[in-house]
């Protein structure tokens, strides 16, 4: 854990006490695994409530027992009127489903209650090298596309045959796409940041900016679709900037480690945007 400890903690009661008010649909799978009292269609799977200190209050997710296939997010569409959103997990790396992924539900905060520019600031300031001011944020650009039906594209994409070993069709409560890893407590940045709610500032904010949505998680990877992405090589380097803030080892293990090289390759006019921490 980092040293922002205990201002995180004053905060998690409050998370708390917002976080109860919102209504979790998943306790009714229990009894009902089809879905059909919400509504949906759902295939075999399990609920999750494993957390890194045992049972979590109800449960935290609802992912599929078999490989997700093309079409199967547009499938789950429906679950969003009921307050659940679509999300791709990859169980396949290793490290097995989310029960063996140490949530810790228990340990972050509330997104809203952080400023996504002061936090890629302060990890700008720990990573980057000395001199280098931070840039400030890049500006927000256009979205020529629905942010939705690009996440739906890019997981038909992912579902076709991408980067994910054995992507799961997984639904989680929650708001909106950029609370997905908090609302799970998923600590997949653990070695970066301890407590999953700033980075869920972050991506709220490239919500707004760039239309982004959460796709796929896996034990350590992080991926996002893109509504308007850079197009131009100003914009990207801008954008590159927040993406090494956000992620170091983007771009520190890259073959090419330099915002420039990492900006031309890996964000302008990329609608799919990949992190992962070591």
């Amino acid at each position: 854990m980092s040293s922002r400890g205990p201002v995180r903690l004053s905060v998690v009661a409050s998370r708390v006490t917002i976080m109860a008010t919102l209504p979790n649909p998943l306790p009714k799978l229990a009894a009902d695994p089809s879905g059909s009292a919400l509504g949906l269609r759902l295939p075999a799977g399990a609920l999750v409530d494993t957390t890194d200190e045992g049972p979590w209050r109800e449960p935290l997710l609802w992912y599929a027992d078999e490989r997700a296939l093309p079409g199967g997010w547009t499938a789950l569409e429906p679950a969003r009127r009921t307050g659940l959103l679509p999300v791709v997990l990859d169980v396949g790396d290793g490290h097995g489903g989310p029960d063996r992924w140490e949530l810790t539900p228990g340990e972050v905060s509330y997104p809203g209650d952080h400023d996504a520019e002061e936090v890629l600031a302060e990890y700008w300031e720990e990573y980057v090298a000395e001199g280098d001011a931070w840039p400030g944020p890049a500006g927000p650009l256009p979205h020529a596309q629905d942010p939705d039906t690009v996440a739906a594209g890019t997981a038909d994409a992912l579902l076709g045959g991408g980067p994910l070993n054995d992507p799961r069709l997984t639904l989680v409560p929650a708001r909106r796409s950029a609370d997905i890893p908090t609302a799970i407590g998923w600590t997949g940045p653990a070695n970066h940041e301890g407590d999953t709610a700033r980075l869920s500032a972050v991506l709220r904010s490239w919500e707004e900016r760039f239309g982004i949505r959460v796709v796929a998680l896996g034990f350590d990877h992080l991926l996002v679709s893109v509504a308007a992405p850079p197009v131009t090589t100003a914009d990207a380097e801008a954008v590159a900037a927040e993406h090494f803030a956000f992620c170091p080892d983007n771009i520190l293990q890259s073959a090419d480690p330099t915002l420039r090289g990492y900006a031309e390759h890996q964000v302008l006019d990329q609608q799919v945007w990949h992190f992962w921490w070591d």
